[in-house]
């Protein structure tokens, strides 16, 4: 069941990037533009999980994890301070 979800969070990441990013190409709000990066960030995060805790449970990629989690989570905290 776990692993279900997991897929699932992904799915939705990758679902939130491209909403937001044709949100982006519709409307240029730039914030829209690094709101998808963010969610693309999470989405190769949360399809890490998957490889991490369903697919290679031997292998600890909990640090990789974090660093794409950051990455991702970047560009949005960039865009608020560089935008105002």
């Amino acid at each position: 069941m776990a692993e279900a979800i997991y897929a699932l969070c992904a799915i939705t990441s990758i679902a939130c990037a491209a909403l937001l990013m044709r949100g982006f190409v519709r409307t240029r709000a730039r914030i829209l533009l690094w709101s998808s990066f963010c969610f693309a960030g999470f989405a190769v995060n949360n399809a890490l999980l998957v490889v991490d805790l369903v697919i290679l449970p031997q292998v600890d990629l909990s640090v990789e994890r974090a660093v794409v989690a950051l990455a991702g989570l970047a560009p949005l905290v960039f865009s608020m301070v560089w935008e105002t």
